[in-house]
């Protein structure tokens, strides 16, 4: 079948790719030819089960869903049933793991006492010594000046570090421009509404997109 009898083609079959394609073939009635030039669908999504454990492996590296648009969330529910999984992430430090990103929790384990919302943005200003994150002329610099050292150099500089195999005094401020703290107790990694896996994985779902 020659691609002329097509009315729109799809190069790539990931989520972009295949939502255009789906939406086009179901809403518009048209028809869809989706390019891949790998072997599977799925793009950087894509998943299988190992054959040995089971266990759902993400190929290309985690994805992990999460939305908090209601329409988008109503969407991929069409093509699949999610967990209840929740990312949460833990740093460690000195031997010690610590809740992370950085929050309420974090604060008040590091520093060893309780410290309310207020009284932990005070903290953190005070650490910040007054300096202009927007003065800063490398990486350490604007850290420091954004959240204080005694954070900055526990949970930001060796990581920077090792991320960019680069001192962060040799790396431009620019890579960062903010630093988020939460002064909250919640340590979900995201704060979308909606979030999980896919429970069959995310090849499964996104045949269910490409039939």
């Amino acid at each position: 079948m020659g691609a002329m009898t097509y009315d729109l083609i799809v190069v790539g079959s990931g989520f972009f790719g295949l939502t255009v394609a789906e939406q086009a073939a179901s809403e518009l009635g048209k028809r869809v030819l989706v390019v891949e030039k790998r072997g599977h669908i799925g793009g950087n999504a894509y998943s299988e089960k190992d054959p040995d454990t089971g266990i759902e492996v993400h190929r290309y590296g985690a994805h992990l869903f999460h939305t908090s648009n209601r329409r988008v969330w109503d969407y991929v529910n069409r093509f699949t049933d999610f967990t209840d999984y929740q990312h949460r992430v833990f740093a460690m430090h000195d031997g010690t793991a610590y809740q992370f990103p950085m929050g309420l929790g974090l604060i008040n384990q590091f520093f060893g006492r309780y410290y309310s919302p207020d009284e932990a943005r005070a903290l953190i200003e005070a650490q910040r010594e007054d300096k202009d994150p927007a003065a800063a002329t490398n990486l350490e610099e604007r850290g420091i000046a954004l959240i204080g050292k005694p954070l900055y150099d526990a949970f930001v500089k060796h990581y920077t570090a090792k991320q960019w195999q680069t001192d962060p005094t040799d790396l431009p401020p620019e890579i960062i421009s903010r630093l988020p703290v939460r002064y909250t107790f919640n340590n979900r990694y995201f704060n979308d509404t909606y979030e999980g896996l896919p429970v069959d994985g995310y090849a499964a779902w996104l045949e269910k997109m490409a039939d």
